[in-house]
């Protein structure tokens, strides 16, 4: 039986008629131009970027997976939601060379700093990477809110995991393919907006049922709050292994993530994901002005310290209202007959709350909220890819197409987007070990390009041929680990003879096999830059901090104010004031 009233639906319809009438205003505007369908025309206000970067970023699975990670390991997943502080390298950094160059994909930007070939490699495997895992991903976790939320909903054979993903990838689909970014950006302003409101609303409601804070910190204890969690606990021999064994994993926080990879991994594959993600950096690039653009990321910096405390904590305060008994419903799912949690179905933490401690009404402005996280991240990626099939690899073999022609090609690429999307859901469906599997896929792909982009901007000297060579060997490396991991994956028992190098292969942590990523590829790239001919200054006038125009530096400085300042650093003490309260 569905636990949404008709005041809920009543809301919710109300969400859906709101989005779609917004979307279907912005269609009307004028869209006959790559850059008005693209980048929204490069008008957008730096709240608009701000928000749209946040809602591409906070989909269904990140709420539900943030959420899960909080009721099984507390505040350990934070460390990843307070890379905040890569936005405003974003916008400080990155920014001034992204748009002064004026470029359509992140793809483009490799070709202007180093090679057409360079272009074409990225856009290939940006795209393979955003079906595998931002369309797969999002799916799964929105057909886990629909199985808790309508379990019974049921509809010429379909149940609720099909119904609620088709109606939510169809109604995405069109206003992503009739208005580009435009569409996109202005629903994800208003959809972070519901968002952030009906996830406060879980965290107060859910605090209240329990007991207050001071509750929640006695019943789920202070491990749960504690981001230095020891090394080495007392009484053990310590051990910097980097193959899981079942004495090393006695000594990790998390079984997936050691300390030593949160602390030199994490950064890269934030500064990868924050910094160069053609699903995050287009909308920034969709900015009027290099001002807009910085306040935009400073906007999303600030966005982006909100999931510690309205998606972790919803967990934990889940898994306390399990364990003292206070919720029977939240017990019987969560907890074994023993009344030890049942990792699995921690998953279930964020909608079980939505589905037990909100009153009606209030319920239906949340349904809102998680469908709102559900269709700009769907949203984000369709246009993503639109943008990269079409300016990266189309245009390239029709060089000569009209603008109307590249925003039709555009149109129809993102309608094969949402196919594929379709085409996703059975492969998916309850597929929990896909899920996880494919979190670990950005940490294969994600060192190579941090290495040529940063690397790029910040040494002059390095050239083409180092380029290429970085992402070819880095993509191989990564490749090679996916292609071991995969059987192991998806084969119900299929397991590696221990011992042997596929089994030593596939038990790294995988943020170890990160940075050994990371190394070889910046290696590559340095060791054949300075082999072989430097490049010809004129041609990356611009493009690197050696390269840069005595004019564009006073355009830069004038495009920032004290204001601008002040507010990032706040950011920066905020996360130092994070780091500091969440100590146990």
């Amino acid at each position: 039986m569905s636990v949404l009233s008709t005041l809920d639906w009543i809301l919710i319809a109300g969400y859906f008629s709101l989005i779609l009438g917004i979307a279907w205003w912005v269609i009307r505007q004028k869209t006959d131009t790559s850059d008005d369908y693209f980048l929204a025309g490069r008008n957008l206000g730096w709240f608009v970027v701000g928000a749209s970067i946040f809602a591409s970023n906070i989909g269904s699975e990140h709420i539900v997976g943030l959420a899960g990670s909080g009721a099984t390991d507390g505040v350990a997943m934070a460390h990843y939601e307070l890379h905040a502080w890569c936005l405003l390298v974003l916008g400080w950094v990155l920014a001034p060379f992204y748009m002064r160059s004026k470029i359509f994909t992140m793809p483009e930007f490799l070709e202007k700093r180093f090679s057409p070939t360079a272009r074409w490699v990225l856009s290939v495997i940006s795209l393979v990477a955003y079906v595998l895992t931002k369309v797969a991903v999002g799916i799964f976790a929105g057909g886990v809110v629909f199985g808790v939320l309508m379990p019974e909903l049921n509809l010429f054979g379909l149940n609720s995991f099909w119904i609620g993903s088709i109606l939510v990838i169809i109604l995405t689909g069109i206003y992503t393919v009739l208005g580009g970014l435009r569409a996109v950006a202005y629903t994800e302003a208003i959809q972070t907006v519901i968002l952030i409101l009906g996830s406060v609303l879980v965290t107060w409601y859910g605090l209240e049922a329990l007991g207050g804070w001071s509750e929640l910190r006695r019943v789920a204890g202070s491990e749960m709050f504690n981001l230095w969690k020891p090394l080495v606990p007392a009484g053990m021999e310590g051990s910097w292994a980097p193959v899981k064994t079942q004495t090393t994993m006695a000594w990790y926080f998390n079984s997936n993530y050691p300390w030593l990879g949160m602390l030199f991994c994490a950064p890269i594959i934030g500064l990868w994901y924050w910094c160069t993600d053609q699903y995050i950096v287009q909308r920034m690039l969709g900015a009027s002005s290099l001002k807009e653009a910085r306040r935009g990321t400073i906007a999303a910096s600030f966005f982006k310290l909100l999931p510690v405390f309205i998606f972790i904590i919803p967990g934990i305060i889940c898994f306390a209202l399990a364990i003292s008994g206070k919720m029977e419903v939240i017990s019987s799912t969560l907890l074994d007959s023993e009344g030890h949690l049942v990792n699995a179905n921690a998953q279930q933490a964020f909608p079980l709350l939505v589905a037990t401690v909100l009153p009606s009404g209030v319920r239906g402005i949340v349904v809102a909220g998680l469908l709102a996280a559900l269709m700009s991240s769907l949203a984000g990626v369709f246009n993503a890819s639109s943008t990269l099939f079409t300016m990266d690899l189309y245009s390239k073999f029709r060089p000569n197409t009209s603008e109307k022609g590249l925003v039709r090609i555009g149109r129809i690429a993102t309608g094969i987007m949402v196919l594929i999307g379709l085409a996703w859901i059975p492969v998916i469906q309850g597929s929990r070990g896909l899920y996880d599997y494919l979190q670990s896929v950005q940490g294969y792909l994600a060192p190579p390009i941090f290495v040529v982009f940063f690397f790029g901007v910040f040494n002059k000297r390095l050239n083409a041929k180092g380029c290429l060579s970085a992402l070819i060997v880095g993509f191989a490396l990564g490749l090679f680990r996916l292609a071991i991991d995969t059987p192991v994956i998806l084969t119900e028992g299929f397991s590696y003879k221990e011992g042997s190098f596929f089994w030593i292969i596939n038990n790294i942590f995988f943020q170890y096999y990160s940075l050994a990523i990371f190394l070889i590829s910046a290696l590559v790239m340095v060791v054949v830059s300075y082999a072989t001919e430097q490049p010809s200054y004129d041609h990356i006038s611009g493009l690197t901090f050696g390269t840069v125009t005595v004019d564009q530096k006073a355009a830069t400085r004038s495009s920032y104010t004290r204001g601008d300042i002040i507010t990032s650093v706040l950011v920066v003490l905020l996360i130092l004031a994070a780091y500091l309260y969440f100590n146990g």
